[in-house]
């Protein structure tokens, strides 16, 4: 379906824009310093979920009305930045709250997994990004444009996650030597403060 040389350029700028810094890059990081490996690497997948809707959508020409129709991009990423600040919120007030009671059971990894979708999919500049970035390396007269998108798509999002999920696995470590007396309790605020900037950024990102 692809020519070697397409293929093996797509590999290469695919795996440079997932090891650049990015929104879910630092949400995986900041789950795995606040709640340690297992939730880190489930944020990841779940954002690798949410990805295979941005797919879907692509696919489906979805992500063109989000490019065309001002509202609904609007509507999609004040959804996202509304959700990004009300996890990052709930963080901080729980984490404060641990001083004077108990502690509180960290979220389930089904929460967390389906927190991780919910995340990317209301993110539209990730819609965006697939709708400018795949297109380039479809070539019509080799097979069906749907059918290449869909497999571009999930090469991506495969070496994504991958990515994401060595991000778990170092941050976790990294936050393991930390997470001691107040350390610890530091490092659970910056992870509802970077919720809450991820968000804000979100709202008042230009497209």
């Amino acid at each position: 379906m692809f020519e070697l040389r397409t293929l093996l350029l797509f590999l290469a700028a695919g795996l440079a824009l997932n090891v650049t810094p990015g929104p879910d890059m630092l949400y995986v990081a900041a789950r795995s310093t606040g709640e340690g490996r297992r939730a880190g690497i489930v944020s990841a997948l779940g954002i690798g979920a949410g990805t295979l809707v941005h797919i879907a959508a692509l696919a489906l020409g979805l992500s063109a009305l989000l490019r065309t129709v001002p509202a609904a991009y609007d509507a999609v990423r004040y959804a996202g930045a509304a959700y990004l600040v009300w996890l990052g919120l709930r963080a901080l007030l729980r984490r404060g709250a641990r001083r004077d009671a108990a502690a509180v059971p960290p979220a389930s990894l089904g929460r967390i997994f389906r927190q991780g979708v919910v995340t990317n999919v209301l993110n539209p500049k990730v819609a965006l990004f697939f709708l400018a970035f795949l297109p380039q390396f479809v070539d019509p007269s080799r097979g069906s444009a749907v059918a290449q998108t869909v497999a571009l798509g999930l090469l991506f999002d495969t070496t994504g996650t991958i990515v994401n999920v060595l991000v778990a696995l170092a941050a976790s470590r990294a936050a393991a030597f930390l997470k001691r007396g107040r350390a610890g309790d530091v490092l659970e605020r910056v992870t509802g403060g970077v919720f809450v900037l991820l968000g804000m950024r979100l709202a008042f990102a230009r497209r």
